[in-house]
């Protein structure tokens, strides 16, 4: 089951890469969730990265598959985990996060610090604090960096594109 996953993640990815005329390979592996709580729970799938292949690729073309802050990658990520889980059964969908030239990986810091650094505000000055332009899948991941903090909640408010994430004390 698991290898029939990430096979349809990596065999997506690169058809759109080579209809593109994208010269990259991707590489797939499975990712560990989040948190504790994450992995107890059954109902969440399995996580794989999809990580292109930076090596055939010239700095224009890096640019445009990340797109400015992250949107063309983000679009791309989207793509995959709506075509790829189509038609498949809960158990066979999967959560795929599309990587390239480290940028998740960069961005992902950036949220934690930026989740920190409101939790830190909040804790300070009793007051809300609100982190704007996130994407939706970046709010989710700032929701699960500060769900184990017991005295802070956090949830969004507004309309896309004006959505953001708001953290409080309970």
């Amino acid at each position: 089951m698991t290898d029939s996953r990430m096979q349809r993640g990596q065999k997506w990815l690169e058809e759109l890469l080579r209809l593109t005329k994208t010269p990259a390979q991707v590489q797939v592996e499975k990712h560990a969730t989040l948190s504790l709580a994450e992995q107890e729970d059954e109902s969440e799938p399995d996580s794989y990265w999809l990580t292109i292949d930076e090596t055939n690729l010239t700095p224009a073309q890096i640019q445009a598959l990340i797109g400015v802050d992250g949107s063309a990658l983000d679009a791309i990520q989207y793509l995959a985990n709506t075509t790829v889980n189509l038609g498949q059964t809960p158990e066979e969908q999967a959560a795929y996060t599309v990587e390239l030239a480290g940028y998740r990986v960069r961005r992902q810091a950036e949220l934690l610090e930026m989740a920190q650094y409101a939790a830190e505000q909040v804790r300070l000055t009793g007051r809300e604090f609100e982190l704007k332009s996130l994407s939706a899948a970046e709010r989710r991941q700032v929701h699960t960096f500060l769900k184990d903090f017991t005295d802070l909640e956090t949830y969004s408010r507004g309309k896309e594109p004006d959505r953001r994430l708001v953290v409080r004390l309970i």
